[in-house]
């Protein structure tokens, strides 16, 4: 059971890790589109991502950890794993509301626009900010693979 809980955790951060990196390869194509049609594609296909892999797979990685510490007696008081707990949660929430729901409603703007039922002009918003919290959420994430690896020592969490 332990093992099978590590490699879908292992999996879940896997697909996670690499939906924000195209999140963010994405990004930079965005910075500087050549037409309408080609950022309405890109930002459905950010949409598309966020929607079928980066949202299943951080679920997937935070049910996977949580009945992980929830199986494994040896974690109870592990500091570490109370830390990467933690900071997972972190990492959840904020994939949730800073990057995957900006994602998804760019995707639906974008494809408003193309379909005509928008005007350009009146959409004034950009994705430099999920720019900004995909690049931390990444670091707290590789932080939390490496804590994972690593387990330091850290006081015991007393029972």
């Amino acid at each position: 059971m332990r093992r099978l809980l590590k490699c879908l955790h292992t999996l879940g951060a896997i697909g996670m890790m690499g939906s924000m990196a195209s999140f963010l390869a994405a990004l930079a194509f965005l910075a500087a589109p050549t037409s309408l049609a080609a950022q309405a594609g890109v930002s459905g296909a950010m949409a598309e991502i966020a929607t079928w892999v980066f949202l299943p797979s951080m679920a997937l990685t935070l049910l996977s950890g949580v009945l992980a510490i929830a199986a494994t007696p040896a974690f109870h008081d592990a500091g570490w794993v109370w830390v990467k707990a933690a900071t997972g949660i972190l990492v959840f929430e904020g994939g949730l509301q800073y990057v995957a729901g900006p994602i998804q409603e760019a995707g639906r703007t974008s494809a408003s626009l193309l379909a005509g039922r928008l005007d350009p002009a009146d959409v004034a918003h950009t994705l430099a900010a999920e720019r900004n919290t995909l690049w931390v959420l990444l670091a707290v994430a590789l932080a939390n693979v490496a804590l994972g690896v690593w387990r330091p020592r850290m006081p015991q969490i007393p029972v």
